[in-house]
């Protein structure tokens, strides 16, 4: 193995004047908490860091969806040997500029977010490929309980596992209560303006929650709330691996 290849790879926050820890934080308050862009300027000055609400938005572009897609990488390595899942899917209906959309939402038994699916429709079309990315990145489950939308129903027909589908009246509660968090950032953000930064937050919110989620007799080995956030602002693994 030749020295360069062995090298570390390069700092994302090399050409920034700010800290690292100033970074993450601006990043999971304007994620995590409902706060528009101004209140996390004024939150941050009354600490003493004097940030314009045109830089927060600059770094969450920037290193949001980086530090999610560290964490979702580490959480599916991590969960790899536990495949007693049972998933609860729904949507949400969401206006885009007067025209409304869907998100699609992949949530498991332990309140977890696995996968989040933008479309224009909720057809048999729309929720194939919704399903067949939520199986291919998450793997198999045991159980997929949806509600009466026949749009499931076609689309596990096509898939072969119809008999894993559960449907009951208040079995699906688990991620109708998932909702919420993005509901209220939703209104917080004054709603969305494309698709593609519909996709975008939703992704990056949904891997930031799954980072602090916690429950106290998780078999996973999930971080706990009073490890999360320091893990958060000094763990040098929600870094881009190269």
């Amino acid at each position: 193995m030749s020295r360069k290849s062995r090298a570390k790879p390069p700092s994302p926050f090399k050409r920034f004047n700010s800290s690292p820890d100033i970074i993450r934080l601006v990043v999971m308050m304007s994620v995590w908490f409902p706060l528009s862009l101004r209140n996390v300027e004024d939150l941050l000055f009354e600490r003493g860091i004097d940030v314009c609400h045109e830089t927060v938005r600059f770094w969450w572009n920037r290193f949001g969806p980086m530090f999610a897609a560290d964490i979702k990488r580490q959480r599916i390595n991590r969960m790899r040997g536990f495949r007693h899942w049972r998933w609860h899917l729904d949507g949400m209906f969401v206006k885009i500029n007067g025209e409304t959309h869907y998100l699609w939402r992949a949530v498991d038994h332990e309140g977890e977010v696995h996968e989040s699916y933008v479309t224009k429709k909720r057809d048999k079309s729309a929720a194939l490929r919704f399903m067949k990315k939520a199986l291919k990145n998450q793997g198999p489950v045991n159980a997929i309980v949806t509600d009466g939308l026949h749009s499931y129903k076609a689309a596990m027909d096509e898939l072969g596992n119809r008999e894993r589908q559960e449907i009951g009246r208040w079995s699906n509660n688990r991620v109708e209560n998932s909702h919420l968090p993005l509901r209220r950032r939703e209104r917080v953000m004054q709603r969305f303006r494309r698709m593609k930064s519909l996709q975008k937050f939703a992704s990056v919110h949904a891997n930031v929650h799954n980072h602090f989620n916690s429950d106290r007799f998780s078999p996973t080995g999930r971080l706990t709330r009073q490890t999360a956030q320091p893990r958060w602002l000094s763990d040098d693994s929600l870094l881009p691996s190269r």
